[in-house]
């Protein structure tokens, strides 16, 4: 009983260090931009799709091993439980265990800039890895100055959708541009309430995330427009026929939406109550995302 008593907390901890249901935000830009890419072209590389799904979450484990190294830098963690670095004190191990799975990530994209005989693909992956190395990475540690959201918007939308669908077609496409912009917005909601219940400790270290500069309040409802800005632009483009009218699919996660906007309008300034709300974004993310790609699917059949 008293072994399980001592485990469990550390269980837990060890599981919120390694974030496993943060990885769906690497997979659901490669899966909306190869839906986008069957639907449009009939056309579906299995090898690629599994290779380039593989090497974006090995990737987000650099970033996320990566991000805890520098953030241990600047003092920022020092109350963080579940940060790798804290949990293991080796902060050297950390940094070279992130660059071996950004190495491994990277193989599998020249896998498939070596299958199509086109370096586009690497190109635009290298520029992914730059905008999240300047993240939190020395010198630059954009996302002290609350530019992290726009740094994910553009990573993890247009260029990762922009990536996935060249990875199949080998060319561009107006579709896939359009749904860039709304994953792209359902990845950045996940980072923005990840602020809410760490004001702080980011004051503290200087960081001047979004929340920091306009407070908890304004942020709350800055939420409620955001996500809400995910369903809205779905319907302009199934209105305008960008997008095939099986895409209102998407429309079956608002309930998470709702979830998530009014939990953190009820809970923005109590940081214990308000923690869990990135979780929540992640699943918002998550089934907005399937259910989007889900949609680009049927169409194409």
């Amino acid at each position: 009983m008293t072994t399980k008593l001592i485990s469990y907390p550390n269980t837990k901890l060890w599981m919120a260090a390694i974030k496993p249901p943060m990885y769906s935000v690497a997979l659901m830009p490669i899966w909306v931009g190869t839906a986008i890419a069957f639907a449009e072209t009939k056309i579906f590389h299995g090898a690629v799709f599994s290779t380039f799904s593989v090497a974006a979450i090995f990737i987000l484990a650099w970033e996320n091993l990566s991000n805890d190294v520098f953030d241990s830098e600047t003092g920022i963690d020092k109350n963080k439980h579940h940060s790798l670095v804290n949990l293991t004190g080796n902060k050297l191990l950390i940094f070279w265990l992130g660059n071996v799975f950004l190495g491994l990530g990277l193989l599998g994209i020249l896998a498939i800039a070596w299958w199509q005989q086109d370096l586009t693909v690497i190109g635009i992956i290298l520029l992914c890895c730059a905008l999240g190395y300047t993240y939190q990475g020395p010198p630059f540690r954009l996302g002290y100055q609350g530019l992290g959201e726009i740094i994910c918007f553009f990573a993890f939308g247009p260029l990762a959708i922009g990536a996935a669908y060249y990875s199949q077609t080998a060319s561009w496409s107006t579709m896939s541009l359009a749904a860039s912009v709304i994953v792209g917005i359902a990845t950045s909601l996940i980072l923005f309430c990840s602020h809410f219940h760490q004001v702080e400790d980011d004051i503290a270290a200087g960081k001047r995330s979004p929340i920091v500069r306009i407070g908890t309040q304004k942020a709350a409802q800055l939420l409620t427009w955001f996500t809400g800005s995910i369903y809205a632009l779905t319907l302009l483009f199934v209105v305008c026929g960008i997008f095939p009218v099986w895409t209102l699919l998407s429309f079956a996660s608002l309930p998470f939406a709702r979830k998530l906007c009014s939990h953190v309008q009820q809970n923005h300034n109590q940081p214990e109550k308000v923690s869990n709300c990135k979780f929540i974004a992640v699943s918002v993310h998550f089934w907005s995302c399937l259910l989007l790609g889900l949609g680009f699917l049927l169409a194409g059949f």
